[in-house]
């Protein structure tokens, strides 16, 4: 098949060519940077919010799928002001891709979302599935951040006349995910709290790549899929194994008042939530399972994995 993959050049984007391509798949790699170079795609230049380029841009082409994985984060995003761009890009952003989508005649669709749009709250010992609310928290100011989750999926799963698929991921980690932890550690700018912080559903970038895939063949139309690995982790745990990984001193554990002062954004995920997502749906239903079932095989792998090989 031909895929237009929006996205191809983030951190779970290049994984994802190389996962495609092993299956004999065509990969277009819409960018809006003109000297991009993504291994194993053709590159098609265009900014997604930008509709009437967008649509010039692909109306030569065609294409079987879109996916849409695009974020504006080059980094783990700090402050709430750090998710404007990609809070449009899965607004605005998301509706002029279904235009293209219909632009070059796709048949599926299938778009990013992330299991905080549950909400940033605690959610105690519940292990939440795809049945649970989403997109539901309206107060606080991570509320834009959920809402712009919500339209993602909303648009896509109920856009006419295409396959729509929401993919619900985990907290990214591994292979470029990795990479920014580990650089922010060694600078000594990645503190944890002084409990060890809240619980979260993480996913490696392989496994990721690999279940995006899955979902693409194997996925039902108008339906949400948490990509999560077997293991709900603590942040101090997840970011204490990479510090013994890549032999950086240990992180800092400061107050929360501290890490709320400097990091608001990153605080409210690794102070306030408490989220543990169930991945059995995909299982069952992508004939997926994660590769790397927790963070301890997770960190522990190469961050140039498989997927990533020429």
């Amino acid at each position: 098949m031909k895929i237009l993959l929006a996205g191809a050049t983030g951190a779970i984007g290049r994984p994802l060519v190389t996962a495609l391509r092993a299956q004999g798949h065509e990969v277009l790699a819409l960018t809006r940077n003109a000297t991009a170079r993504v291994p194993g795609a053709r590159t098609v230049v265009a900014d997604v919010l930008d509709r009437d380029a967008l649509l010039k841009a692909v109306d030569p082409i065609s294409a079987d799928v879109v996916i849409h994985q695009l974020t504006a984060l080059s980094k783990p995003p700090a402050r709430y002001a750090d998710m404007d761009m990609t809070n449009r890009l899965r607004t605005t952003g998301t509706a002029h891709l279904l235009q293209a989508a219909q632009a070059v005649g796709a048949r599926r669709f299938l778009t990013q979302s992330m299991v905080p749009g549950y909400g940033y709250t605690d959610h105690g010992s519940r292990v939440l599935t795809e049945n649970d609310p989403f997109g539901r928290q309206r107060e606080g100011k991570t509320a834009p951040i959920v809402a712009a989750m919500q339209s993602t999926e909303q648009q896509v799963l109920t856009a006419d006349g295409i396959e729509g698929i929401a993919l619900r991921y985990g907290a990214f980690y591994g292979l470029t995910g990795s990479e920014a932890l580990i650089t922010a550690l060694r600078a000594g700018k990645l503190p944890i709290p002084k409990d060890g912080g809240r619980i979260m559903s993480w996913i490696h970038l392989s496994d990721a790549a690999a279940a995006t895939v899955a979902a693409m063949n194997k996925g039902t139309a108008g339906q949400a899929y948490n990509i999560v690995d077997d293991e709900p982790t603590t942040w101090g745990q997840m970011i204490t194994e990479h510090a013994k990984t890549a032999g950086t001193k240990p992180p800092k554990r400061l107050p929360d008042w501290l890490i709320r002062l400097a990091a608001p954004y990153f605080a409210v995920l690794m102070i306030d939530t408490n989220l543990r997502a169930s991945n059995a749906k995909a299982k069952t239903e992508l004939g997926w399972k994660p590769e790397l079932p927790t963070y301890r095989e997770g960190v522990r792998a190469p961050r140039t994995s498989a997927l990533m090989a020429p």
